[in-house]
């Protein structure tokens, strides 16, 4: 691991609904790095274990959404306003075409933006999340006890939704379980959280896109070469999901790590970051 001291790395945007806050490290062409959802994430949490190795090459930005207890809260599902905040910031920013990693809800997030706004999306990278469930059930696991978290929040309870992100147990640590707490408890990221996955909302939002067109049925419009990231043991989006992205968007590749579960950024670390980095540094093809 690159001996980075990440101290001073926290910045503020002020925007017209609130402060974006992110975390910045290193120099070269801008890399955005989205997180995904549930109890107690933000971006520093998912990518701070390689922040250090990405800021080798590339300005790396840690964007922190609203509505998860860091940057200031707005109105609305946490996830339709994501989107939003990311034009947002790269509009203040003065930043055209980015790099894109997104974890999870964040690599949804990043594919829409790769399909409604291609001018801001140079490369995507994705770390499981994006597609849809082929032959495996839905919800998965890790969707499902998400939503018991959210409806009755209890440590137990992110201590099981939590080992349904990985596959190594050991993963899950006292300091990963009381962190995660600490946040997922806090009343306003609570409330939060219950906009997107409290079983009411959930099916409220079901209902309401029932007959919308959902963002899976349009990734063939992503032109950005897209790298899929996935853990073979996946539990929150399994494996299958892949599927549909790898064969719809037309400069896709996928990259499966065994014996890893929803956090390949983390579970896999040394071979995702060859994997993303060799990824993001090939010459364009001409």
């Amino acid at each position: 691991m690159t001996d980075v001291s990440f101290e001073g790395t926290r910045r503020e945007l002020e925007t017209d609904a609130g402060v974006l806050r992110y975390h910045e490290a290193g120099d070269g062409p801008p890399l955005l790095l989205l997180h995904g959802s549930g109890p107690g994430v933000t971006g520093w949490r998912n990518y701070r274990g390689v922040l250090g190795e990405l800021a080798e090459d590339f300005r790396c930005l840690i964007l922190e959404f609203p509505g998860f207890g860091v940057s200031d809260p707005t109105e609305g599902h946490p996830m339709m306003t994501a989107g939003v905040s990311v034009a947002t910031f790269l509009d203040k920013l003065g930043l055209g075409a980015v790099d894109i990693i997104g974890n999870s809800m964040g690599g949804i997030v990043g594919a829409n933006v790769a399909i409604h706004m291609p001018q801001r999306v140079h490369k995507l990278v994705t770390i499981g999340g994006i597609g849809r469930n082929i032959f495996s059930p839905g919800p998965g696991e890790g969707i499902k006890l998400l939503m018991e978290f959210t409806d009755n929040p209890t440590r137990e309870g992110l201590v099981r939704w939590l080992h349904s992100m990985v596959y190594d147990p050991a993963v899950v640590t006292e300091q990963l379980i009381e962190e995660r707490w600490a946040l997922a408890t806090d009343p306003e990221t609570l409330a939060g959280a219950r906009k997107m996955y409290s079983s009411k909302a959930f099916a409220a939002t079901a209902a309401a896109q029932k007959d919308a067109t959902p963002y899976w049925a349009q990734l063939h419009k992503i032109t950005a070469p897209t790298l899929l990231t996935w853990g073979r043991d996946d539990r929150v989006s399994p494996v299958d999901m892949a599927l549909l992205p790898m064969r719809t968007i037309a400069d896709a590749e996928l990259h499966i790590f065994p014996n890893c579960g929803h956090w390949a950024m983390i579970e896999a670390r040394e071979a995702w970051l060859r994997t993303v980095k060799a990824f993001l540094t090939r010459p364009d093809a001409s």
